[in-house]
C-alpha cells in the first residue's frame, strides 16, 4: 500500500524531473496527473494511486514547498467537484481516460446543465428532452443559473427520456459538448451585477450515445452522485483557521478599534466559533470520504455554509457603517470564478444570498437532512407513481 514516505519519494522524482521553476505550467499539470500525484485516492492511469485520499495533503505540501503550479481548483471546480465522481463511478473506461486529465489540468472546463426555469427545487421535474436518433439523442430544451458555461467546453447533462414514467425514472444523463451546434449560452446579470451565471437553450443539439454516463432511464441515480459530491464542494472545503468569510471581519475587527460596539463583539464571538465549529465538521466529513462516496451528511455541511456566509456578511456591513453600503464596481462582466474574499464588503453581502439557492435550495437540504440523515419520515408525495407527462405544468 502506498504510504506517505513513497508518495514524497514519488513527488521528488517529479520535481526532479519537471523542475517548477523552468517547465511550463500545463507540462508540469500533465506530468503531475501522468505520476499519479494528481488525485492520489483515484485508480492508477487516472491520475491517481489508489492510495488513501488522506494522503493527499502530503503531496500538495511537498509541491507548495517547491512552489509548483496548482490547476486553479477554484476555477474548474464543477469539473473536480461534480463531473469527475460522477464520471469516475459511472464512466466507461474510455471516458474516464478522455475526460479526466484534461478536466484535472484545467484544459477542459465543465458546467452542470441540470436546472430549469421550472425544475430548480423540483429538480426530477425537468422538462428537457432526449429523443433517441440512431447512435445519438436530439435534445432540445433550455437550462437556467448555470454557472461557467460561457467558458466551458463540456456539460454533465440531464434530460427526459421517457416522459411516460414517473418524474424521478425515465431521466438519462448525458455529457454534451458546449461547442456543438444548437447550444445557445446567454448571460443572466444578477445583483452584484456581474453575470456570473447563465441560461443554456438547446435546440436539436445531438449527443452521441457514447457520451452517455450510466444506463438509459437510469439518470436520476447518477445525477445523486453528482449532487452529493456538489454539496460537499460547496459546503466542505477545507479551510485554514478564519479562512473563508469570517476572515476578513476579523481582520477588520482588529485593525479597526473605532468600530468596535459590545453587541458587535457578542455576535462576531458567536460567529466566528460556529465557523470554526463548521469548519472542523467539514475536516471530519472529508476524512469520513475516505471510507466512500459522500452521503447526503453534506447537505448539513451546505446548509451551515449558506447560513453562516449570510450572517457574517451582514456582520460585516454593520461594522463598517456607512462605508459597508459602498460597492466597488458594477461593470457588466462575465467571471471565471466567484471571488468572496477578494472584493470588498458589499460584494460579500449581495454575493452571499445565492448560497442558499445554488447547489440546491436551504428548504430543499432541510429535507434531505430530515428524512435520510435524521430518518424522519418523508413527506407525502402525490406525484411519485403518476407518469411525468400527466404532471400539472
Amino acid at each position: 500500500m502506498t504510504d506517505a514516505a513513497e508518495l514524497r519519494h514519488r513527488t521528488q522524482e517529479l520535481l526532479a524531473a519537471h523542475p517548477p521553476a523552468s517547465t511550463g505550467r500545463l507540462d508540469f499539470l500533465r506530468a503531475r496527473f501522468d505520476a499519479g500525484l494528481a488525485w492520489v485516492h483515484f485508480p492508477e492511469g487516472l491520475g491517481g494511486l489508489g492510495a488513501p485520499r488522506t494522503l493527499q495533503p502530503v503531496v500538495d505540501a511537498e509541491l507548495a514547498a517547491a512552489d509548483a503550479p496548482d490547476n486553479d481548483p477554484r476555477r474548474i471546480g464543477i469539473g473536480l467537484g461534480m463531473a469527475a465522481p460522477t464520471i469516475l463511478k459511472y464512466g466507461t473506461e474510455e471516458q474516464k481516460r478522455r475526460f479526466l486529465r484534461p478536466l484535472w489540468t484545467g484544459e477542459e472546463v465543465w458546467c452542470q446543465l441540470f436546472s430549469e426555469p421550472g425544475a430548480g427545487s423540483d429538480l426530477a421535474a425537468l422538462g428537457t428532452r432526449a429523443v433517441r436518433d440512431g447512435d445519438a439523442w436530439v435534445v432540445n430544451g433550455q437550462k437556467v443559473w448555470t454557472s461557467s458555461a460561457h467558458i466551458a467546453r463540456w456539460a454533465i447533462l440531464i434530460a427526459r427520456t421517457d416522459p411516460d414514467l414517473p418524474k424521478h425514472r425515465g431521466i438519462t444523463y448525458f455529457v454534451c459538448d458546449m461547442t456543438d451546434p444548437g447550444v445557445e449560452v446567454r448571460p443572466l446579470r444578477q445583483i452584484t451585477g456581474e453575470a456570473e451565471f447563465n441560461e443554456v437553450f438547446l435546440t436539436d443539439v445531438r449527443i452521441p450515445d457514447d457520451r452517455r454516463l450510466g444506463e438509459v432511464g437510469d439518470g436520476w441515480r447518477v445525477a445523486q452522485t453528482t449532487l452529493n459530491n456538489e454539496r460537499v464542494a460547496i459546503g466542505g472545503r477545507r479551510l485554514p483557521r478564519e479562512g473563508g468569510m469570517i476572515g476578513p471581519v476579523s481582520r477588520t475587527w482588529r485593525e479597526r478599534p473605532e468600530l468596535r460596539t459590545h453587541d458587535l463583539h457578542q455576535r462576531l464571538l458567536t460567529l466566528w466559533v460556529e465557523a470554526e465549529v463548521a469548519r472542523l465538521t467539514g475536516e471530519r466529513l472529508g476524512q469520513q470520504l475516505v471510507a466512500g462516496h459522500p452521503g447526503p451528511e453534506g447537505a448539513g455541511m451546505k446548509l451551515a455554509f449558506a447560513r453562516l456566509n449570510q450572517e457574517i456578511s451582514g456582520l460585516e456591513v454593520e461594522l463598517r457603517g456607512a462605508e459597508g453600503l459602498l460597492y466597488d464596481d458594477w461593470t457588466m462582466r462575465r467571471p471565471e470564478l466567484v471571488d468572496f474574499t477578494g472584493r470588498d464588503a458589499g460584494y460579500r453581502y449581495l454575493r452571499s444570498k445565492g448560497n442558499s439557492i445554488e447547489g440546491g435550495t436551504s428548504e430543499v437540504l432541510l429535507n434531505i437532512v430530515a428524512e435520510r440523515v435524521l430518518g424522519l419520515p418523508a413527506e407525502p408525495r402525490t406525484d411519485k407513481d403518476v407518469a411525468w407527462k400527466d404532471l400539472a405544468r
